[in-house]
């Protein structure tokens, strides 16, 4: 199973994921990691505003009196970042190990107290703030506060989150307004813009008993689908939505980090999600990305909470919310503005206690990008989705569907789906192996007894030689380690080949091809590239360096041997040779290797700079000891410079990769 998963982790068959070269789980699997996610949710100034009775009254009406009470919740960016991986935008799902799951309408009820049916939460949009704000505010935020059709959440806070006592009647409203505003666009309508919401939502907020029947919770689903979907796009590196509900809503089915439960009275109340109130008293420290995304590649059927909600005590859930439940299973399109996203709890049938069969096909479907600064009316844009979601009752998934066996339906599940995000063996490890691999063959390929072949065979002896040969030549054979020694073994080497003189002590940058590698956190631990597996493969085309003439082999090339597997290294000059520059017991300069032509070239000395002269001023008084130490030194580089050049050529190929320093 183990060796399937690391040929191919799946899908199998694009019928269902049919993105996959998109999504970020293919990024992953190459060794491009993106790191956490930013979160944007901008909820920690909530409990700055101060709300009199007449407007907690107002916020009620209007349908946030729950989502009022949720304080903010401390976010765990690498968790929210490990979900993204596992989230397909083509089925609007997680798919893990066991099936899929998905938050659902039932769950956005039950946690946050939102509304889920009613009218979608569709109207205008503007282009700028000053003409709606005017109306529904009674003022409007000059251009420091104001960008197209959005306000600076500062802006609300600073001007309306303090209502006096002896306000009017219009000013309350007013300033409800802005709250009403403030609390949609920091929680679930928050965007990646930073601290900006758009003023379209305000006219829905203009009559507060009316406000009350939108589905304001399905359309926070819609825009939470939609921040998942683009967040799971490999070149995003941010995320937005209602993140609280996504954490929480893990809390509850999966055993993954999930700290210790409240177990006071007041956080068994409504909404379900104030049982994740306070300090989190779980072990987050050191919990990164990787450490979630490995938890969730092992995920058990033993760590899945199929129904969360199944014990708790239904008699603080309100009736609106008890009696609406039952849309959580409705195939429908969640809408909320520019944005309309499938609901496809058919997907998801484990969540609701049902048995679970293979769902209906997934049909491609294009998100229309329409922004939110058009200035049109989206209720005339988009009349498909809307029908779907008024047809939603009609849609119900059945409870007294026939399941399959749930081995035939994991058995389809497994085939298109993508069993793993992270690599069960890294690629450096597997990029060692497969280097070893390919040594072994030539080994026993050029052992191999030849004297019995014929023709044919022998050439395809021959060719295999050959084939394996090449692939040597063009990868990078060496340990970490050995890289590592080299990289060293040349430093002390350009140490002791520089010229001894006043005012060159320090290093010329970019002697060093290793120096300010800025290189990926892969790259840096083994001190160079690390080259991808698709880069591994055999090369296919023949050579012809090897031959059979039916009784012996000839290899032109003979044998490879570590040694020789580098392109040409010029050799360090003779002992005689030394003394004739000018004099001095240490070679003048360092060559090095362009990485991208591959050619060589002479490290530089300022015009003005006298060699000569130098060594003058920095003669010592007794010349027979210093003719006996630079003797000495010639004889000790001449021995480093041997042991140089084999460790350079058993890492021929990183001159593919790098910069090769090499003595001129």
């Amino acid at each position: 199973m183990l060796m399937d998963v690391i040929t191919n982790p799946g899908p199998l068959k694009d019928i269902v994921l049919y993105d996959q070269e998109k999504h970020v789980s293919s990024a992953v699997w190459d060794g491009q990691e993106r790191g956490a996610l930013r979160c944007h949710e901008h909820t920690s100034k909530l409990s700055e505003w101060k709300l009199n009775s007449k407007q907690i009254e107002l916020v009620e009406r209007a349908g946030f009196g729950y989502l009022r009470r949720i304080p903010a919740i401390s976010l765990d960016n690498p968790l929210i970042s490990a979900l993204v991986e596992r989230w397909r935008r083509e089925t609007n799902t997680f798919h893990f190990t066991v099936g899929e799951m998905t938050v659902t309408l039932e769950d956005i009820a039950l946690l946050l107290g939102l509304g889920i049916d009613g009218k979608p939460v569709i109207g205008f949009t503007y282009t700028t703030c000053s003409s709606v704000c005017e109306r529904y505010l009674g003022q409007a935020p000059d251009s420091t506060y104001a960008s197209g059709g959005m306000v600076k959440l500062s802006w609300l806070k600073e001007t309306f989150s303090f209502c006096p006592d002896d306000a009017s009647f219009e000013e309350v409203e007013r300033r409800t307004r802005a709250y009403l505003l403030y609390l949609v666009g920091s929680t679930i309508f928050s965007t990646t813009t930073g601290n900006k919401v758009p003023v379209m939502y305000l006219p829905l907020f203009e009559d507060f008993d009316d406000a009350g029947t939108f589905a304001w919770g399905a359309a926070a689903l819609a825009f939470l689908y939609r921040a998942l979907g683009n967040a799971s796009v490999k070149s995003q590196s941010t995320i937005c939505g209602c993140l609280t509900l996504l954490q929480c809503w893990s809390y509850y089915h999966l055993n993954i980090g999930r700290p210790k439960l409240n177990r006071e009275p007041v956080h068994d109340h409504f909404p379900f999600v104030l049982r994740w109130k306070g300090k989190q008293n779980g072990p987050t420290a050191n919990r990164d990305v990787i450490f979630y995304r490995k938890a969730l590649d092992v995920l058990k059927p033993s760590d899945v909470e199929w129904l969360p909600y199944e014990n708790m005590d239904g008699r603080y859930i309100p009736e609106h919310i008890r009696n609406s439940l039952q849309l959580g299973r409705s195939r429908t399109m969640l809408i909320s503005f520019d944005k309309a996203e499938r609901h496809l709890p058919d997907r998801c049938l484990k969540q609701f206690g049902l048995f679970q069969g293979i769902p209906e096909d997934v049909h491609k479907w294009v998100r229309k990008s329409r922004g939110v600064d058009g200035g049109v009316n989206f209720s005339s844009k988009m009349e498909p989705e809307l029908n779907e979601w008024e047809m939603r009752w009609d849609n119900i998934v059945p409870d007294d569907v026939l399941g399959v066996d749930e081995a035939d339906y994991m058995r389809w599940y497994l085939g298109i789906t993508r069993k793993v995000v992270g690599r069960p063996i890294s690629l450096s490890s597997e990029f060692q192996r497969t280097i070893a691999n390919v040594r072994d063959i030539l080994e026993l390929a050029e052992n191999f007894p030849t004297h019995d072949l014929d023709l044919e065979r022998g050439n395809m002896m021959a060719r295999i030689i050959s084939l394996a040969q090449d692939c040597l030549r063009d990868q990078v054979g060496v340990t970490p380690t050995e890289s590592q020694q080299q990289i060293e073994l040349g430093k002390r080497m350009r140490g002791k080949e520089r010229v001894r003189r006043k005012g060159m002590g320090k290093r010329r940058k970019g002697i060093d091809p290793m120096e300010d590698y800025g290189g990926s956190e892969d790259e840096s631990q083994f001190g160079g590239p690390v080259l991808e597996v698709d880069q591994l493969h055999l090369p296919l085309t023949h050579h012809g360096n090897s031959v059979y003439d039916g009784t012996h082999m000839y290899d032109p090339v003979t044998k490879v041997d570590d040694m020789e597997l580098c392109d040409e290294i010029p050799q360090l000059p003779e002992a005689q040779d030394m003394n004739k520059i000018d004099g001095s017991s240490s070679l003048d300069v360092v060559g090095t290797r362009n990485a991208m032509t591959g050619e060589e070239s002479l490290g530089e000395l300022p015009e003005s700079y006298d060699v000569k002269r130098e060594d003058r001023e920095s003669k010592v008084e007794d010349n027979d000891a210093a003719k006996e130490s630079n003797e000495e030194n010639v004889n000790r580089e001449e021995e480093d410079g041997i042991d140089m050049g084999g460790n350079v050529a058993e890492s021929s190929s990183l001159g593919r990769r790098g910069e090769n320093s090499v003595v001129a």
